[in-house]
């Protein structure tokens, strides 16, 4: 197993101490499912925690670094990394006490992703990766699948909810689903693109996604040997938020599927 680097180190130590707060808070989300007003004032005060847990354990082990995150943005226009931060990947699904979300913790040096931490606390499952330095699952060395037909691929996307409707959704979802094996919407795009990494999925496309939906897992899904690719040709993935990820073997398939852009950043 490769060691981890100092910024890893921190990574993965911020990711566990938010993953913790959030262990807790999830055992008590099943109680307020029978309250009048349900759980979702009480996940939203969860998911302010973990940011702050998250900002002020990458904040004093890396001051002069940059934060992106939902809530709020810290902005140093003079510095040349940058962590992009989701403290909760998955809300609804930790809302209505389904065990699949994940913290999500990027590194970018400009626009180029150098770090990433996809941490499951459920299964204590930690991804992570660096550039250069390959993937991994705790202490295992992570591939994508080895798989060269679409039709045993196992391929998942998100489906666009209220506010974030994309008309082309239906049309992809059409084109794709005949000629795979099945579809997976799991809602938690971090987690999507480190089951890529791992494996698990031989496939993941999702649009109108933001830097912190997908920052760690395009890290991820890169080290472990797959690729990475925009819908519009130029386009970054992890800042213009439309991404398309697949081990190598599917990738030009499943672009020419989707009508996503046959460029691998």
């Amino acid at each position: 197993m490769a060691l981890r680097s100092a910024n890893l180190v921190v990574m993965t130590k911020a990711a566990e101490k938010a993953g913790k707060a959030l262990l807790r808070d999830f055992g008590e989300v099943e109680q307020l499912q029978v309250s009048k007003k349900g759980p979702s004032d009480f996940v939203s005060n969860a998911d302010t925690k973990a940011e702050e847990i998250l900002r002020n354990e990458l904040t004093k082990a890396r001051p002069a670094f940059g934060i992106m995150a939902e809530e709020s943005t810290t902005s140093k226009p003079d510095t040349e990394f940058t962590w992009i931060i989701d403290p909760l990947d998955g809300t609804s699904n930790f809302l209505h006490g389904i065990p699949h979300w994940a913290i999500s913790i990027g590194l970018a040096k400009g626009d180029q992703m150098i770090a990433g931490v996809v941490y499951e606390p459920i299964r204590d499952e930690m991804f992570w990766c660096e550039k250069g330095a390959g993937a991994y699952l705790n202490a295992n060395r992570l591939r994508v699948s080895g798989r060269q037909s679409l039709e045993a691929s196992l391929i998942a996307t998100g489906i666009p909810f209220k506010g974030h409707e994309s008309p082309s959704f239906m049309t992809e979802l059409q084109s794709v689903a005949p000629k795979v094996a099945g579809i997976r919407r799991m809602g938690a795009a971090s987690l999507d693109l480190a089951y890529v990494a791992a494996g698990r999925y031989d496939g993941y496309w999702e649009r109108n996604l933001k830097a912190w939906d997908v920052a760690a897992g395009v890290a991820l899904v890169m080290e472990a040997g797959g690729s990475v690719s925009p819908f519009t040709r130029n386009d970054n993935p992890v800042f213009k938020g439309d991404v398309l990820a697949s081990n190598q073997n599917l990738h030009k398939q499943l672009c020419e599927l989707l009508g996503a852009a046959y460029t691998i950043i």
